[in-house]
């Protein structure tokens, strides 16, 4: 159980295995309240988790302040009334994922790059979450050691980099990666692996000894590109996390979402990127939210999220800045705003 005395934050558990930290993960939103100090809100949650369950890392939770309502991290994750709502242009499938579907598992939706479908399961919900609603049953590239994935790969010589996602990749076993890494082994015009993983933000301890051996046992370029939105993700366990990646030799990139109530101010942004850096990570994209069903009441407008661009630019040097973006169905790359 986490606990923390009137005032301080919480104090995660001293777990070292990650499997057993995903396991004690906080799943009951009046337990999340709770432990925040915050049990006068209970009412307020959607009966079954809006049909998303609640999903939170205790050590993730351990950076959310008390008595805070308004807490950032909380509100990526706590279940609202909200989502209840069904309004218009927000859709189940926001970016066209399912017209992409290619083979079991595979979208491919960009010249040179096919994204695999790794896995269905994360670590945390987020509320936002684009993908809340993909029969991730039917859709995953891991199924039968990845079998149908690569042969798509195989036939298709175009494609040169190879994206993990899901769900979380990292949810896998790494003795599942090393049946993806052998099965590259004979596809040599593959040569750039990419990650999308919240995991070493929200459970550094996934980023283990066993998995960093294998990712710098792979001969291909490597990406991790990591998904934070807020400075108080950070802790020294997320920072030992990255610095592990980079030791295995890749490229540590930060995708964010802009959030309405959450980070949707020029101060939270600049300092987003100023800690992504402390951290030897480089801001990437800072995506407009994917307009799923669920998530409408995080939508921050394109005239604000121009200005807030417009702020972080006068503010912090270029590479700091994370290019402002949309993801359009059956566009052949992100669109930028």
């Amino acid at each position: 159980m986490i606990t923390a005395s009137p005032g301080a934050r919480i104090t995660s558990p001293a777990l070292a295995d990650w499997r057993q930290l995903w396991r004690d993960a906080i799943t009951d939103g009046r337990e999340l309240l709770d432990l925040l100090q915050l049990s006068h809100l209970a009412d307020r949650l959607p009966a079954a988790d809006a049909g998303f369950a609640l999903r939170v890392p205790r050590g993730f939770a351990a950076r959310m302040r008390r008595g805070d309502a308004h807490d950032p991290l909380l509100l990526q994750v706590l279940p609202q009334l909200a989502e209840l709502d069904r309004v218009p242009g927000f859709a189940e499938d926001a970016v066209g994922d399912m017209a992409a579907r290619e083979a079991q598992g595979v979208l491919h939706k960009y010249q040179g790059r096919a994204l695999l479908i790794a896995s269905g399961s994360c670590a945390i919900n987020c509320r936002y979450c684009f993908r809340r609603h993909f029969p991730y049953g039917d859709e995953m590239a891991a199924a039968g050691q990845w079998r149908h994935a690569l042969e798509h790969v195989r036939q298709d010589t175009s494609i040169t980099e190879l994206i993990l996602s899901g769900g979380d990749p990292l949810s896998l076993a790494t003795s599942k990666l090393e049946e993806l890494s052998q099965g590259l082994a004979d596809l040599p015009h593959v040569t750039r692996l990419r990650i999308h993983t919240r995991l070493p933000v929200v459970l550094p301890e996934r980023i283990d000894g066993p998995f960093v051996e294998w990712l710098r046992s792979l001969p291909h370029q490597k990406v991790v590109v990591i998904h934070a939105n807020h400075a108080n993700e950070f802790d020294a366990d997320v920072d030992a996390a990255c610095t592990r990646l980079r030791d295995a030799g890749a490229t540590l990139l930060n995708q964010s979402v802009l959030l309405r109530g959450i980070n949707d101010d020029a101060d939270a942004l600049i300092a987003l990127s100023e800690r992504l850096f402390a951290a030897g990570v480089l801001p990437y994209y800072l995506h407009q939210l994917d307009r799923v069903q669920g998530a409408a009441h995080f939508e921050v407008d394109d005239a604000r999220a121009q200005s807030l661009m417009t702020s972080m630019r006068g503010q912090l040097p270029g590479y700091l800045v994370p290019k402002l973006v949309r993801e359009v169905g059956g566009d052949p790359s992100k669109r930028a705003l």
